[in-house]
Formats: C-alpha cells, structure tokens, sequence
C-alpha cells in the first residue's frame, strides 16, 4: 500500500500524514500500487515456446542427417534411374516426393543405430523424410524395376503408411510396375518381399488354389 498526492502525484510513506512536496493533505485512503500490464506477455511466451519447439526440432533433424553419410555419385545415378521408372509407369506422386522431398543416406543414423532391426534394403525416417539405403539395396535386386519396387514401398511409409499398408500396396502394384513372377521369380529380391508380403498381409495369400495362395496372382 501506499500514498500518493493527489495534487503533485509524489508517492509518500504509508504513515504520511501530508505531502513532503506540496504539504497536501493524505487523509484520503491508500491506494493500491497499480499492477504493470504485461501487454503481450501470452503471445510473446507462446512465440518463444514455438520457436523453442520449432529449434528443437530443426537440431533433431539435422542430427540425423549428418550422423550418417551420404549416397555416392554410383548410387544416386541408381536411385534417379528408380525414380525415372516410378514415374514412367504412372507413380507420380511417390516419385515427386522420392525426388523432391527425400534425404537419402547409406547406412544408419544415429537413431535407426539405436534399433535393432534384421537385415534391410531401406528404411525411412518419418516424417522427417530421410531414407537410408543399405548396401544390399544396391547389391541384390537385379535391375531398376526392383529397385523401384524397394522405393514405392518406402515412399509409402514416407506418407506415413505402416509395414503391412505399404507391403500391400507394392504387391497389388507389382503388374503396373512391370515386377511380374515370369520375370522375377528367381531373383532374391522377388522371394523376400513375396514372404514378406505374407507375413504382413496374409489376407492376400488366403487362395489355395493358386501358386502361394497369392490371391493377386
């Protein structure tokens, strides 16, 4: 609490009995000293809070992406190939976002090191959009149709797709994209993903009749 002089505004001792500037009377009641106004106080905290959030995740991903190496000259010319043939074969959308918006690197981050995981072609940061393709990506399948198979199915989980989705996904779309048992069947790459496919989607492989009881045949 405190006095101030309603004549010249001085602020006075609460037992003040007159003003020590203009010898005013103080007998009115104290006043309250008056609250400062924050003005934008809230939007100015939920603005550093943003930016703080928005910072901590800019470091997140930049940690990921420098914590693992790049792809070589070799392997991005087999990566843009993949993608020329996604498109070719009327996947535009996944190979806009292959080619536009990914990250590829050739072994783990720090993150996916973190993980245990059995042996991988690729696997794909979401939704941080970072890819990274291991060497067996580069040594098993026998040509860019494979390749690009492994890719539309990552493009999937770069759309947020999970494991059995983007497994179904790939198997339905084997005949557009030109990955056709004639063709394939005895290529490693073709074996692995249909057993894959199984585990992950065996309402596709129900057909008894049929080779694999794939029901897509």
């Amino acid at each position: 609490m405190r006095k101030d002089c309603s004549n010249c505004h001085l602020v006075n001792r609460p037992d003040a009995k007159t003003c020590v500037r203009c010898d005013h009377s103080l007998n009115g009641p104290p006043t309250s000293a008056p609250r400062r106004r924050t003005g934008r106080g809230i939007p100015a905290r939920i603005a550093v809070c943003v930016t703080v959030c928005a910072g901590l995740v800019i470091a997140f991903y930049v940690s990921l992406v420098f914590s693992a190496r790049p792809l070589s000259i070799d392997q991005k010319y087999q990566v843009r190939q993949a993608i020329r043939l996604l498109r070719d074969k009327g996947f535009g959308r996944e190979a806009m976002l292959l080619d536009n918006f990914t990250v590829y690197r050739s072994d783990d981050n720090w993150l996916n090191a973190s993980v245990a995981k059995e042996t991988a072609y690729a696997a794909t940061n979401f939704p941080f959009q970072i890819m990274t393709l291991y060497p067996d990506f580069f040594t098993y399948p026998v040509d860019d149709v494979e390749r690009a198979a492994i890719l539309l199915h990552e493009a999937k989980h770069l759309e947020g797709w999970n494991e059995a989705e983007a497994y179904e996904f790939v198997w339905r779309s084997r005949q557009t994209l030109g990955w056709t048992r004639d063709g394939y069947a005895h290529s490693p790459v073709w074996q692995n993903v249909r057993i894959q496919t199984r585990n992950e989607a065996p309402l596709l492989f129900i057909c008894v009749q049929k080779d694999f009881g794939d029901c897509t045949a």
